[in-house]
């Protein structure tokens, strides 16, 4: 079985965070992504060459001073043979370079043009500078996360770098791809890391439109406040996560703590903090591990909560893959059968690529 995206090529212009992860995803898949990079990129002291170098994976690197008519020519002869192009810069800056979807795509109509930014190509913010607190502020999420009296917590750059953005942007470039081969006409995808953010936001929308969720921190099903939906403390410092929320399941968590679970309402909110004392007080009791081995092969939901460092020997983990190697580090997702299509990056000339894209 070949990778699903083998013999599509993809072009990424270097970046940061969610485009270079859009590029991974589709190498991951077998896509051909080319990577043009910078003679010398500026990212400034808080970002790591190595963060970046993670996600060039199954990439091939070619050099290019965009600031030359000669980069620029070459990353124009890159995109004419291209199926698909990834960029994260500011709206304007592309155009400005010569390389914007009118002249790519006047040199190749069937190239998908996939534009990652947070603020989108157009709207008042559309030139402001951000980051993925800024953009999930603006939807909501970020006021749904966090204790309840307290600051908001950002859930690390997940939501609006990688989930809004990088993996939007990769869908995108998946539906363009498809319409290029439909229509022989490439689309341009404005891939806003604002909408994806919101996006994802869509069942919790739903719930509080119904009233099921409550627009407050800390008060609702999934944000920490339900006993048997979120982190406890362990004899040794360590935590367990408990998401016991069907009857079921709530039954066998109830029960490997040694509480009877007839006793207890799971829709009664108002005993909902009583409930989460008597939780803290079993879990308080046996390290994290002793309790891991207790549910192990259980349906109770219940799973330790492991550090960075912890995560790639866990039995499951390990089995899969899902992280390793050395450093380790996540492997490709999602999987087709058996096809694992990355590999270490490579740096090439613009004439090799172009050989073999002929």
């Amino acid at each position: 079985m070949a990778a699903p995206l083998a013999g599509n090529r993809i072009i990424e212009f270097e970046g940061i965070g969610p485009a270079p992860y859009a590029g991974m995803l589709l190498a991951d898949m077998g896509a051909d992504v080319v990577k043009i990079a910078r003679p010398s990129a500026a990212r400034g002291p808080l970002i790591e060459d190595t963060g970046a170098a993670a996600m060039d994976r199954g990439k091939r690197i070619v050099t290019l001073d965009l600031k030359a008519d000669e980069g620029r020519a070459a990353a124009l002869s890159l995109a004419a043979r291209a199926d698909g192009l990834i960029e994260g810069l500011r709206p304007g800056v592309m155009e400005r370079l010569g390389l914007g979807p009118a002249e790519a795509q006047a040199a190749n109509p069937r190239l998908c043009y996939v534009r990652v930014t947070g603020w989108g190509q157009g709207g008042p913010l559309a030139q402001t500078a951000g980051h993925d607190i800024n953009y999930i502020a603006l939807t909501g999420a970020l006021h749904a996360i966090g204790e309840p009296e307290r600051p908001p917590v950002p859930p690390l750059n997940l939501v609006g770098d990688f989930g809004g953005g990088g993996m939007l942007a990769a869908l995108g470039m998946l539906g363009g791809l498809i319409e290029a081969a439909r229509t022989g006409r490439g689309p341009v995808v404005d891939a806003a890391m604002v909408d994806g953010a919101a996006s994802q936001m869509a069942f919790i929308y739903a719930w509080t439109a119904s009233g099921v969720w409550r627009d407050r921190r800390g008060d609702n099903l999934l944000d920490g406040a339900a006993p048997f939906y979120r982190c406890y403390a362990c004899a040794c410092g360590g935590y367990v996560a408990v998401g016991a929320i069907e009857p079921q399941f709530f039954r066998a968590m109830m029960e490997g703590v040694g509480l009877d679970p007839d006793t207890w309402d799971q829709a009664e909110r108002a005993r909902w903090p009583e409930l989460a004392e008597a939780l803290a007080e079993r879990f308080a009791t046996r390290d994290r591990d002793a309790w891991a081995a207790r549910f192990a092969g259980s349906d109770a939901c219940v799973t330790p909560v492991l550090a960075l460092g912890e995560a790639a020997a866990h039995p499951h983990i390990a089995d899969r893959a899902t992280i390793g190697g050395i450093p380790p580090m996540p492997g490709p997702a999602p999987r087709f059968g058996d096809v694992i299509a990355s590999g270490p990056p490579r740096g090439v000339e613009v004439g090799e690529v172009l050989s073999g894209w002929s």
